[in-house]
């Protein structure tokens, strides 16, 4: 079972390319939403406000089922296609690249376009701190406070995450589990009769 995925771990700081004047300047994000991303976007447009084109490529989801691209009024497939191909090339996901673009008064052609962008990207993915994380379900448990030594006592022999907890007259834990993992740990909690568990959406 696939539960896996790399990603990068911060915002990487900015690369570089030069050619016949034009500069292109490559980004990296994590990130986890199409918000985030028209956030960094239009962040990078106020900061480079005299730029000429701001192009990108972005995937997303543990399984990496989601991407788009954007040439940016680049010529077709000059721009996001080959910064889309590092994001491949590197395997990873919930990233963006965007490479920010100014024009030095040479044309460069789209051989030389699709160098500066796949380059830019590059480089920048190269300087990104790429991690991998694994995949997990989260599940909401639920017990009497009487119960919570046997509960404990789980979490701490089991590969557990705890992601939140409410300690009241019962005890309500958010907790993740690795995808590979989860039918054993379940099992596990499930003999102790006392707690209820349910996967969380």
């Amino acid at each position: 079972m696939q539960d896996t995925y790399k990603t990068i771990l911060k915002n990487t700081e900015p690369c570089l390319y030069k050619d016949k004047g034009s500069k292109f300047y490559g980004y990296a994000f994590p990130v986890h939403s199409e918000e985030e991303i028209t956030l960094h976007i239009e962040n990078l447009k106020k900061e480079h406000h005299k730029a000429r084109h701001w192009c990108y490529a972005w995937r997303m989801g543990d399984s990496y089922e989601q991407y788009r691209i954007n040439d940016d009024g680049e010529p077709s497939g000059s721009a996001g296609l080959p910064i889309y191909g590092q994001i491949q090339s590197k395997d990873v996901t919930n990233i963006l690249i965007v490479v920010v673009r100014y024009f030095g008064g040479t044309k460069l052609g789209v051989s030389g376009l699709v160098t500066a962008y796949k380059t830019a990207a590059q480089w920048v993915l190269e300087q990104s701190e790429i991690v991998t994380k694994t995949i997990d379900n989260k599940y909401q448990l639920k017990s009497s406070y009487t119960d919570m030594n046997k509960v404990q006592r789980i979490f701490k022999q089991m590969p557990v995450e705890i992601l939140s907890q409410q300690m009241e007259m019962d005890c309500t834990f958010e907790i993740g589990i690795r995808k590979s993992e989860c039918e054993k740990v379940i099992d596990t909690i499930e003999e102790l009769r006392c707690v209820q568990i349910k996967l969380m959406e």
